[in-house]
């Protein structure tokens, strides 16, 4: 009888850690999908979108399980935006968004301009274009979150967004408050979205955590 020694290190595995998602020099690891050259730029260390025309940036690759972190803030009243995650990286035939989960990022004035709840304004969650997705904070398909923590224009706040197995959940500023669960797709590209007002992101990067047991039903179509 004999014993096979089997030794693990360090090196066998790879750490993880966070890198950028955006490099604060270039948009370098970005698609354009259906803006236009002058809607995004690069300043100071700061990606900024000028909203318009209404569409999305992707990411080069897709991701699965993994945690985002972001800032982000509107430089005008009533601000439209958001991050999908888990996207399709494409539009719709009628729609210039993309089929994904939405984490929302709005400007404290849009529920007023608008006069729609109040709900709005803070951190949602929710399934776009056909997605599916069980909230846990139902505002019909919608998740809201259970504390509004979200400043005003011309104010950074940080988003933390953790994506693991087709759940969800979300941090403003320092407190998670939002999460949805079930997703339909569990694995796609990460889009920006110009929707009308300028936005400003930056310290943006991202943890990719193991994969899991994702179907090709569950992963979103590559995007030549």
């Amino acid at each position: 009888m004999f014993h096979v020694c089997c030794v693990v290190t360090a090196q066998d595995f790879d750490m993880l850690s966070f890198r950028p998602l955006f490099n604060g020099k270039n948009l370098d690891g970005w698609v354009d999908v259906n803006t236009s050259k002058e809607t995004w730029k690069v300043k100071k260390g700061v990606l900024i979108s000028t909203g318009k025309p209404i569409g999305v940036m992707r990411s080069d690759r897709q991701y699965e399980n993994f945690v985002l972190e972001v800032e982000w803030k509107h430089m005008e009243a009533g601000g439209n935006s958001g991050i999908f995650i888990w996207s399709e990286g494409t539009p719709q035939e009628t729609d210039p968004l993309t089929k994904a989960i939405e984490v929302q990022m709005l400007e404290l004035q849009y529920a007023t301009q608008h006069n729609v709840t109040d709900d709005y304004v803070h951190g949602e969650l929710f399934p776009t274009m056909g997605m599916k997705a069980i909230p846990d904070n139902p505002r019909g398909p919608r998740s809201k979150s259970l504390e509004k923590r979200c400043k005003g224009k011309g104010e950074w706040n940080k988003y933390v967004v953790v994506c693991v197995d087709g759940t969800v959940k979300l941090s403003v500023n320092g407190k998670f408050v939002n999460g949805l669960r079930a997703s339909e797709r569990k694995k796609g590209y990460i889009c920006l979205e110009a929707e009308g007002a300028e936005i400003h992101f930056r310290n943006m990067r991202i943890l990719e955590l193991p994969s899991g047991i994702t179907s090709a039903e569950q992963t979103a179509p590559l995007v030549n």
